[in-house]
This record gives structure tokens, sequence and C-alpha cells, in this order.
């Protein structure tokens, strides 16, 4: 008899330690199985041989016929739980699927790559593909507009001439139809989509696909894509490297681009985190480790194209006869855009739950005093509240500032601007793309309608902010440059950074003439005018000093803790008692505790602390030591 470790993949299994089993036959590490666990059979996988037990063990119930995991697989699992403490059955669910029964995979024989439609490189990709070579890690800053996904497709070319797989991330599931069918165009049957709005069938059959593959594939999807069963990854791309959706809101709570960075170090292969607006952690991480930046500044499509762009101050009044939400301006813009036939993209960043706390005659809004963050406005108590430090005050009646009773808490959503279009333009075909749609309604169901222009304007949030590529669009209306900056959160100047400078980038990308309307209350603030100006450099040395100041990332490692009680007080008392055992870790830094920004989920009470620290360690300690019944949240991409 044989005996072995499991990693068992079950969200019932909150051990930390893998299962032993017994088995008649002989089995590699790495091997498949169905193990018994309570009273169910699952998925699993085998981690290591031991000798005899002093306890009774199970046997394992079936020996799954198909190869083994990839070595380096198993081993980023293991690497996972310790980075990203998480029960074992959590970490093994990100790792395999669960099989209940093996699916025919037809291998058949895959073509070479079609390179005769490919536009030649420019000057500058053909510069950046030549830097992106040894295995390494590659910071590249591409504007939009540059061609970035030409080079990936170019470094997959190479990646694949080699005999190696190639892993390319996006950040959003809308994006996945975009990139495949461009990498589809080249490499045929070789790429593999892979994410979880495909049927189980079809997610196993491509699971299946990768683990069996014995020629080099090219697999496409969002993060959990990273962890494709594929034996020999010379390339790692994550696209739009700084969006927050690369990081996991639920157990274990991982950093896409970090993952990614172990994954390559133990496939000695090539990752590239490719973005037009980098996150300053990877950037300033970049700068100090010595890796190579490379930067391209230069449109793709060089046909001279005029761009322009108007800022309208939402405080004028006299700009808005006909609408609250679209400017004079703007609107008549959309009708000539119309009567071209061309296409219009209204943006309303919509993210985050917090008011706008603004003055109308000024443009003074509500800051932390502690914190340099967004103060939200609680109706219930009446008062304004930091979800940092736990600041508060009450509001006030008249503006610090000028002194005007012109205080407003504005909300508007992209549901009320497709009325508001509806009304203004009748005729007009319109389409809304946010986090609301139904599965019909998504972009990637509606991609070649938009780009036959069977869609005359597009409403939406951040998701049309990103990665997309929509040759008839000429007109650009970003609502309200200033929501995002409201968020109560350290990162609300970055998002508001990069979101703006991303929808800007929809056009003056040398498809047709473009004119961009930025709507905002603040005109002058050097936030969005850095991202209408393109000026990176400006606004990385400003908010590099804020973060250093205010001991946020990447400057302090961070941890969020979170406990739900049956009532506001027992949570605020049981934050404040663990946050007393804190106390004597002089190592630490501890703020609040503070009412989650979501202060009562499903009928609980929630209260948060936050620790930072200038080691990690420190803050995997305090993990550890957590009473029962919290949660946690290590290297948060935000505090909300």
């Amino acid at each position: 008899m044989y005996f072995y470790e499991v990693w068992v993949r079950s969200s019932r299994y909150h051990g930390n330690d893998a299962l032993t089993y017994q088995s008649p036959q002989m089995l590699s590490v790495g091997q498949l199985v169905h193990v018994p666990m309570q009273r169910e059979t699952v998925t699993g996988f085998i981690t290591a041989r031991v000798s005899k037990p002093k306890f009774a063990t199970k046997p394992i119930a079936a020996v799954i016929d198909l190869p083994s995991l990839p070595v380096q697989l198993a081993q980023l699992g293991k690497w996972l739980q310790a980075y990203y403490p998480a029960p074992l059955g959590m970490v093994a669910q990100q790792l395999i699927p669960a099989i209940s029964k093996i699916v025919p995979v037809e291998p058949g024989v895959l073509a070479k790559p079609q390179t005769e439609k490919l536009p030649p490189l420019t000057p500058e990709q053909t510069t950046a593909q030549a830097v992106i070579d040894a295995p390494d890690t590659y910071l590249l800053h591409g504007k939009t507009g540059s061609g970035k996904t030409r080079l990936y497709v170019e470094l997959a070319l190479k990646t694949i001439a080699a005999g190696r797989s190639a892993i390319v991330l996006t950040p959003e599931i809308s994006l996945t139809s975009q990139l495949s069918e461009r990498f589809r165009q080249v490499f045929g049957q070789r790429v593999i989509v892979l994410h979880s709005q495909l049927t189980p069938v079809e997610r196993r059959t491509a699971w299946q696909r990768l683990l069996t593959a014995a020629e080099p594939l090219i697999v496409i999807g969002p993060r959990s894509a990273l962890f494709s069963p594929l034996q020999n990854v010379g390339l790692i791309v994550l696209d739009e490297s700084h969006e927050p959706a690369y990081k996991q809101d639920q157990a274990p709570h991982y950093q896409t681009g970090r993952v990614a960075a172990k994954l390559r170090e133990l496939h000695n292969s090539v990752l590239v985190l490719g973005s037009a607006t980098p996150s300053i952690g990877d950037y300033y991480l970049a700068e100090q480790r010595g890796k190579t930046i490379v930067r391209m500044r230069e449109l793709a499509i060089t046909e001279e194209q005029p761009v322009k762009t108007t800022v309208i101050d939402l405080k004028d009044h006299s700009l808005f006869p006909r609408s609250n939400y679209i400017s004079q301006p703007l609107s008549e813009a959309i009708g000539a855009a119309l009567k071209n036939g061309e296409q219009t993209l209204l943006y309303l960043n919509r993210r985050g739950t917090a008011r706008m706390i603004i003055c109308e005659h000024c443009g003074w809004q509500a800051m932390c005093p502690h914190c340099d963050v967004p103060l939200t406005y609680h109706g219930d108590a009446h008062e304004l509240r930091c979800h940092v430090c736990n600041f508060h005050m009450s509001p006030p009646s008249v503006c610090p500032d000028c002194k005007h009773p012109s205080i407003v808490y504005k909300t508007i959503g992209t549901k009320a601007v497709v009325d508001e279009v509806h009304k203004l333009f009748p005729q007009a075909r319109i389409q809304r793309f946010d986090t609301d749609n139904t599965k019909a309604e998504r972009f990637e169901q509606h991609d070649e309608a938009v780009r036959r222009g069977d869609v005359d304007i597009l409403v939406g949030t951040q998701l049309l902010a990103k990665g997309l590529d929509l040759p008839r669009l000429s007109v650009l209306g970003v609502l309200m440059a200033d929501t995002s900056l409201q968020m109560p959160d350290y990162t609300a100047s970055e998002r508001t950074y990069q979101l703006l400078s991303q929808v800007l980038g929809r056009i003056g990308r040398g498809h047709r003439a473009g004119h961009a309307f930025v709507q905002t209350y603040q005109p002058d603030n050097p936030v969005i005018q850095a991202a209408i100006a393109g000026d990176w450099d400006s606004f990385y040395a400003t908010e590099s000093a804020e973060r250093k100041l205010f001991k946020y990332p990447p400057f302090y490692y961070m941890l969020k803790l979170t406990v739900r009680r049956a009532s506001s007080a027992a949570a605020a008392k049981a934050a404040k008692t663990f946050a007393a055992t804190l106390e004597s870790n002089k190592k630490i830094i501890v703020e609040g505790p503070a009412p989650s920004l979501h202060e009562k989920v499903a009928g609980k009470y929630q209260y948060q602390l936050i620790v930072k620290a200038t080691q990690r360690s420190e803050l995997l300690t305090v993990i550890k030591a957590l009473p029962a019944n919290w949660s946690y949240d290590i290297d948060p991409a935000d505090l909300l």
C-alpha cells in the first residue's frame, strides 16, 4: 500500500495542510484523483508520497486518466498559499477544475502561424521587440494607440517558434473577444480562450486540451487563466496591467501581477506588464529593482488626424440649457456625428458608492484632513466620515472656502444618461455597457455590431474605457471627470488619472478626426490636467510623494482586516479589542477601527482595521494571530 498527500479542491476544507490517502497503485506527484472527503467525493491532486501515517487513512476513490499537473503549477500553488494565506481547499480551486468526467479532446495538427496579414512593425515596436528578449520582467509603458497588442503578437510568434506556450491576460472578460480575434487571425486553433462565462463543458474541454497539449498554445483570458496547466510557458502578458480587476476579491486575495512574476520565475520566461497608465506600485518597483521600462510614445497608425479636447466647467450652468448632464457643445458634436454616420462614446465612471460632496460655486470638496481621501456622506447619521481613520464631522451648511451655500450631493448613473440621450436624440441607436448588463447585453455580444456602425451612441462605465479600438468613433464625452476623485480611498487620484487617460485614448488613434469633451467641476485640478495632457511623469512624481508622506503602498505593505457582528456596537468593540492587542508591535502601524464603507452587509455590521508595515512578514504574523470570524485582505487594491 502507498500513501499520498493530496490537495483537495473544496471550499469546505478549511485546513492548511494536505490530506493523506492510500492507494495500492504507485502514483506520481501531480496526478489528478478523486478522493472521499466527509460525505462527498472531490477532485484533488497528489503533492507528495509519504510513509504510512499513525492514523487511519481512506483510499483514493479513483485515478483520473489525465496527465499529471505541470510541476510548476503545483509549486505555484504552494507558494500562493504561503504568500496569500488561505485555506488549502480554496487555493486548490484556483489550480484545478472539478472533474466529473473526462471530455474527449481531439489533438489534431496545428497549422503554422499566418503572418501575411500582419502590419509591419513600427520603429518603436521593433525596438521594443528587440529589448524584450531575455527571460525577465518588463514594464511596457505604451500610450493608447501605440500598438501594444501588435507587439504582443510579435512576442508570441517568437515564443511559439521556440516551442513554448504563451499566456495573455486581460482584466475584463468583455475584452477577450477582441483580443482573441486578433490572435486567431495569426495563430488559428492554437488560441484557447478560458474564462468563467464559458459553459462547464467548454471550460473542462479547454482545460483538458491545455493539459494534454503536445504543441505550444496561446491562452487568452482574465486573471484565472494564469493558472492554465501548460507544461512550458515562455511568455506571460498582463495587458492593462494597472487594472484593479487583476486583484482577486475572494480568498486567496492574490494580485495577478505578483503571481505572474512567480510563475515567470518557475518557467524562466518573459513577463510583460503592458499599460498606457502603469500603476504607481509597478512603476516604482521596476525602478527600484532595475527592471527594463520600455516606452512607446508614438501612434501605430501614423496618418495625421486632428484631435481636439475641450474642457467643460460643470459649474457654468449656461452651458447646459437643454440637459443637466450633457453640455451644449457636446450635444452639438453628437448631432454632427450622427449626421456623418460616426459614433459617440459617453463615459460616466460609477465605480464605488461614495457620494460627491462638493461646492457648485467654487469646486471645493470634502476631504479627510488626516488621510487625504474624500469623505463619505452618511444620511442616517447626517455626518461626513472617513473610512480609513474614522474621522467624522457634520456636513457644512456653507462652503468652507468661498462661504457660498451651494453644497450639493451629486450622483447620476448610466441609465439616467441613456434616458437623457433618448430625449435629445430620439432617432439615435443607443447601447449601454456596464456591470448591470445581462449576458445578452454585454459588449462581447455586440462587438461586431459596434464595429459595423449599428450603434450610434455608446454609453458606459470603465468597461468602455480600456483596450477597445473603435474605428468609427469621433466624439467622446466624459460626463463627470470628478467622479473617481470622490472615492474615499488613497487610490482616488491614480484611478482618476488612469481612467481619464484610458477613455481619452479611445479617440485620436489615427482612424479619424476626434473631439473629446471633458466635463468637470474642477477644470484646474492637477490630476485632470495631467491626464488630458498625457503628462505621466509629473503625475507619477506628485502621487509618489503623497504616497510616501501618508505611508501608503508602494512604500508600505498594507493589510485590511474586517470583522462582522450582529450589531454595530459589537463590531466596534471587537475591532477595538483586537487593535489593542497589536499595540505592543512597534513594527506595524494600526489605523482605525472604523466602519467599513459598506457598513451593513447581509444583516451584519462591519468594522475594519488597516495595518501597515515596511516588512510584509509582519503582516503575515498579524494574520496568524487573527481571532475567529475575522477576514483579511493582504495587499488590497483599495481600502473600500
